[in-house]
């Protein structure tokens, strides 16, 4: 297959008998696709190595480059395929001295062409280069930036915990906080910065527009009550770790420190519209989580809402993050908490999947030759690597929606 200058496909494609021809260069192109689709079992939708693909590019073009009147002319059977066989080389013996002018012409067209390719193939490679390395740079970046934004978190905290005339370092009841040196920075490396869970728990506002007062149990540095706030919905916090409230009241944000089920028994039944315990949960031992989900069902008002999201134990990618927490008491699987909420005395409990794996992290699909014989085996493979990946990488966290 030639590589053919358009303006001059009529004189560089010589037939077999001699007399020029029309060539259709899409048809070319799209024939030298399907070749080097298909050589060697190459697939160009999967990654590939590029270096790979452009010599097996190369091998398929440069097998096509020689362009000349002296092709092999093929004999057919018969008496009439011997008289167009010695018709053909009387034809183009007599039509070699016109049809070789063009042929060296399409010849050093192509020549041209391949030299072209090959210098923008290494025009690619080297903006390919620069490509991954400012990526590397970027990414060095944004970890420094996530640095930054702890190192100038934790400096805050210790700034304002000076202030904090004294407080324990954690009044909780269940396993404490203080058992992890700085417990503060564990989390925050734990869980992301103050940037990061303000917008993964962003939608929370809409499920509390209209449910004021809203208490946030476990508030940590007080990233939904600033969303709040800022929705100009009245909500309040409690956490039992002196540094993470030392930070939150340094926002503005009205914060106690308390033990979270301590402090829901000292307020009114009804007289909260919402309740939020965000990453809390599986930090109470059997009898303080059935004891917190029965007071925050008599303390909300009829209609009210509670809103609690955990770890989801059903991925296995995110039980890293419950086991590498060690104030965690037991895993919830989401029916169970569901199940609890709905014992407790809410009239329903929902369950939302949040947080999933980017696609970086999961299965890639696997693409089969295009036969039919093997559709039925492209279907099964599809299902089995979508089920992997439901199983597999699944949602990291999720949240039971119950309703008073």
């Amino acid at each position: 297959m030639a590589v053919v200058d358009p303006k001059s496909a009529e004189n560089a494609a010589i037939s077999s008998n001699g007399e020029p021809e029309q060539v259709d260069v899409a048809a070319l192109f799209e024939r030298l696709k399907e070749e080097v689709r298909h050589a060697r079992g190459l697939d160009l939708a999967e990654p590939y190595d590029r270096g790979i693909v452009r010599a097996r590019l190369r091998s398929v073009a440069e097998r096509y480059w020689p362009v000349g009147p002296d092709a092999l002319v093929v004999r057919q059977p018969g008496v009439a395929g011997a008289v167009k066989h010695f018709v053909k080389r009387v034809l183009r013996k007599g039509m070699r001295w016109y049809v070789h002018p063009f042929a060296l012409e399409q010849r050093a067209f192509n020549d041209a062409a391949l030299k072209l390719v090959d210098e923008l193939s290494e025009e690619v490679d080297a903006l390919f280069g620069l490509l991954q390395r400012t990526e590397a740079e970027l990414a060095e970046h944004r970890e420094v930036a996530r640095t930054t934004e702890a190192l100038d978190e934790r400096l805050t905290r210790l700034e304002r915990r000076g202030r904090s005339d004294g407080a324990p370092a954690t009044v909780a009841a269940q396993p404490a906080a203080a058992a992890i040196p700085d417990y503060f920075s564990f989390e925050a490396k734990m869980r992301g910065s103050t940037g990061d869970i303000r917008s993964r728990q962003e939608p929370y506002v809409e499920d509390f527009r209209g449910a004021a007062p809203v208490l946030d149990v476990g508030c940590g540095r007080g990233e939904l009550l600033a969303l709040l706030r800022d929705a100009g919905i009245e909500a309040s916090g409690v956490d039992a770790d002196a540094d993470m409230v030392a930070f939150a009241r340094g926002e503005g944000l009205d914060v106690t420190q308390a033990d979270l089920l301590a402090h829901l028994e000292t307020l009114g039944d009804g007289s909260l519209g919402g309740v939020f315990a965000g990453q809390v949960v599986e930090h109470l031992p059997p009898a303080a989580l059935l004891r917190f989900l029965e007071l925050a069902h008599a303390k909300l008002r009829d209609g009210g809402i509670l809103v609690a999201e955990t770890i989801n134990p059903l991925s296995p990618l995110a039980l890293r993050n419950y086991f590498a927490d060690l104030t965690h008491a037991q895993p919830l699987v989401p029916d169970t908490l569901a199940l609890l909420a709905r014992q407790a005395g809410f009239a329903s409990a929902e369950i939302r999947y949040l947080n999933e794996p980017p696609p970086t992290e999961r299965l890639r699909a696997v693409e089969l030759p295009e036969d039919e014989s093997l559709d039925p085996a492209r279907r099964a493979l599809a299902d089995n690597v979508a089920r992997l990946n439901s199983t597999l990488f699944g949602p990291l966290d999720y949240a039971v929606v119950a309703r008073r």
